[in-house]
């Protein structure tokens, strides 16, 4: 395998276990970050080329991952620091005579790659996605205890682009670590991945701390109940079970069970948010389903009207 050059920009958790595990495959990596203190930390401690400024004005070809912070601010992804590193990477891209691949490698909202990355990447650098940079997403899937073996050894890495050089580039890139490797033709879906990737893991947690408080009130141990639950209801087995969108449950057992489990647990004096939600959200997507039933029942009888 042919050695890249590889620049990771911003080295917290996910950036230094991202290079770290390309050095260790035999990549030429640099590291890049404007924290001057984790910049020694870098270089003293763990030996690595560290620096303050992106310079790719010697550099032909070179992958770029943006590995920077984007936490939340109430209710939003706060994104100024993601932006402002991204900036420098567009600001550097004009200095080059040669064509880079940018990787957002951060967890960023559905959209974030085509949408801020590409319109600041484009205004900094004078260039166009596609033709003077590649572009691509390419979400982390790693835990914070062992961010470099997950990196080393992936369960899944997922790619999203709409150049296929830049996919081939990636999986060329990504594809000797193992694991299954999936791809797809937009950005958003690559991000939209990571986030319900996140997403699931917490809905899931929260669902069994709420079957946790109300084990409690009834005197029941939860550990061995959950340890079957995982073995016994196909939503835990099954991977493909209940992913198919736009479609409320039904049937004898879910619409019963879901709301007489809120009633029970009302009873021992434990509410149930979550479950809750999860009657409502169905109930409302069992509504949107109706009206466009009904709107295509319409559309069809006032065209059959028409051609009497």
């Amino acid at each position: 395998m042919q050695a890249s050059r590889i620049f990771i920009i911003g080295s917290g958790v996910v950036g230094v276990a991202t290079g770290r595990g390309f050095l260790a495959a035999g990549h030429d990596v640099t590291f890049i970050d404007t924290d001057t203190s984790r910049l020694d930390e870098l270089r003293s401690v763990y030996g690595l080329d560290a620096r303050a400024e992106l310079d790719l004005r010697d550099e032909l070809d070179s992958f770029v991952f943006l590995t920077l912070p984007t936490p939340n601010v109430g209710w939003e992804y706060d994104l100024r620091a993601f932006t402002a590193g991204t900036t420098s990477v567009g600001q550097a891209l004009a200095d080059s005579p040669g064509r880079h691949t940018v990787v957002v490698r951060s967890t960023v909202p559905p959209g974030t790659t085509e949408g801020l990355v590409r319109s600041v990447l484009e205004r900094c650098s004078g260039r166009v996605a596609g033709v003077g940079f590649g572009l691509a997403a390419n979400p982390e899937f790693l835990r914070a205890a062992s961010a470099e073996e997950d990196f080393r050894s992936p369960w899944m890495t997922v790619v999203g682009s709409r150049d296929p050089e830049t996919v081939a580039g990636l999986v060329g890139l990504l594809a000797s670590f193992g694991g299954e490797l999936r791809t797809f033709d937009s950005p958003a879906e690559a991000e939209f991945v990571k986030c319900a990737h996140n997403i699931f893991n917490a809905t899931k947690i929260s669902f069994w701390n709420e079957m946790w408080l109300v084990a409690r009130e009834v005197g029941v141990s939860l550990d061995p109940v959950a340890a079957t639950v995982a073995r016994s209801a196909e939503g835990s087995f099954n991977p493909e079970y209940g992913i198919r969108g736009g479609a409320p449950y039904g049937g004898a057992c879910l619409p019963k069970d879901t709301c007489g489990f809120v009633g029970f647990a009302a009873g021992v004096g434990v509410d149930m948010p979550l479950l809750r939600a999860v009657v409502a959200t169905n109930e409302r997507l069992a509504a949107v389903m109706r009206r466009e039933v009904e709107g295509v029942v319409g559309r069809e009888a006032v065209g059959g009207a028409g051609r009497a």
